[in-house]
């Protein structure tokens, strides 16, 4: 029995050795993911209070706030932050009609309210983010442009919630 291993045994374990080396080397550096900034101590133990806890901002702000280190607190006793989203709305209209009176656009806008509290103090003032989406829309693929719009909405919310996040990873 020899003391080293086979050579597949080593090509076998090489790339997971480069990952390691990799994510060493550039943690080191300061490198880190986009959105992946740490949240401050006064977001370690929050309360999430929503209007409404299954749209999808609410599911995904919850899902980042989770991902980012935070451990929820079911009650706002014992937080150490209260984050309140007050609003938290979806409007569509149409931009524009066919000649037969049909849409053929419609614009999606997606806003949200929301501020933070930590005891007494606010630590930040009611916050308002919306953003807005257009899209055209086909009768004849009518069950494609309502994928098309149900994708738009995610991602407007993933997108708020990120932009929500640095906000939230700005404070003291």
């Amino acid at each position: 029995m020899s003391m080293f291993p086979g050579p597949g045994r080593i090509s076998a374990a090489l790339p997971g050795l480069c990952a390691v080396a990799a994510s060493c080397v550039l943690g080191a550096c300061g490198f880190r993911l986009v959105g992946s900034e740490p949240l401050p101590p006064s977001m370690a133990h929050p309360y999430l209070s929503l209007k409404d806890p299954y749209t999808d901002f609410s599911r995904e702000f919850e899902h980042q706030l989770k991902s980012a280190g935070a451990v929820l607190r079911p009650a706002r006793e014992g937080a150490t932050a209260v984050i309140d989203v007050t609003r938290d709305q979806l409007a569509q209209r149409t931009l524009s009609v066919s000649a037969a009176n049909i849409p053929t656009e419609y614009e999606l806008t997606y806003t949200v309210t929301f501020s933070v509290q930590k005891d007494d103090k606010q630590l930040l003032p009611s916050q308002t983010i919306s953003l807005s989406k257009d899209y055209s829309f086909n009768q004849d693929v009518e069950l494609a442009k309502e994928h098309e719009a149900d994708n738009l909405r995610q991602q407007m919310a993933r997108d708020l919630v990120s932009i929500a996040m640095h906000r939230l990873t700005s404070l003291k």
